[in-house]
């Protein structure tokens, strides 16, 4: 309201030389002038709005986008190497609980390749137990983590698996086993089957409790380099992943 007021009076001034009695509008070019000077505002705030409008568009086009490609790529990890979980067994022995089981899979021929080429390949194999509470978070009373480094030295025509409890790159001497193979397949077979693995102690288990063991195997590629992380990023062939959760509890010692 205070806007059509303006512009009436700015129309309607003695600056002009005409009277109130003589308003501007009068002529059609003075009607064109005033609806040009009372509509500008209004056609400069439209613009703006369609301009920013468009911005929003653009945005919401562009994380679009980026949902459909991130889709994509779980979809691509999806249909990755199978990994299969057999003889897996877990229960106490005299002091501690132990893990035994096998892996079952291929390597892929995109990784294969690689590995012949001089890149090593790291795994790791990680166990959890939590104790379960219906009023809190679950406690974690253990983990374990078993790293493995595959390489391929072409002067030998060996493979050599590396086996450690910590990350291989900071493990240290001492801690890490090296032990070198005439074939891949044999490599291999070291890494997929696991026996007795010590993961908790039988005194951190208290009768009544329930617990959890969490277990998973996978294709460790943050133990690559940089540059290679990112070229395998969305790469079926390089996402090698099984896990497997079990309800477990307290249990006592067999008789001999």
């Amino acid at each position: 309201m205070a806007f059509i007021t303006r512009c009436f009076k700015r129309t309607c001034l003695f600056e002009t030389g005409i009277g109130l009695s003589e308003p501007l509008w009068t002529s059609s070019e003075t009607f064109e002038a005033l609806k040009d000077f009372c509509l500008g505002p209004v056609k400069a705030l439209i613009k703006a709005l369609n301009k920013a409008l468009i911005r929003i568009f653009v945005l919401i086009m562009w994380g679009l986008s980026g949902l459909l490609a991130v889709q994509s790529l779980h979809a691509q990890n999806a249909n990755g190497p199978v990994v299969q979980l057999s003889a897996f067994k877990f229960e106490r022995q005299e002091d501690a609980y132990l893990l035994s089981n096998t892996l079952s899979f291929e390597l892929p021929q995109a990784v294969e390749d690689a590995l012949s080429k001089g890149i090593a390949l790291y795994f790791l194999a990680e166990v959890q137990v939590a104790k379960e509470r219906w009023y809190w978070y679950d406690k974690y009373l253990a983990r374990q983590e078993r790293h493995f480094r595959l390489s391929y030295n072409p002067l030998s025509r060996r493979w050599r698996l590396v086996t450690s409890s910590k990350t291989i790159a900071n493990s240290g001497l001492g801690v890490t086993l090296g032990v070198a193979y005439d074939s891949l397949e044999e490599a291999l077979s070291a890494i997929k089957r696991s026996t007795d693995w010590r993961v908790v102690d039988a005194t951190d288990i208290e009768p009544g409790g329930k617990y959890r063991l969490d277990y998973q195997f996978k294709l460790d590629l943050t133990q690559f380099p940089r540059p290679f992380q990112i070229g395998t990023l969305g790469e079926s062939d390089w996402t090698m992943n099984v896990k497997r959760s079990q309800s477990f509890a307290f249990e006592p010692l067999k008789a001999p």
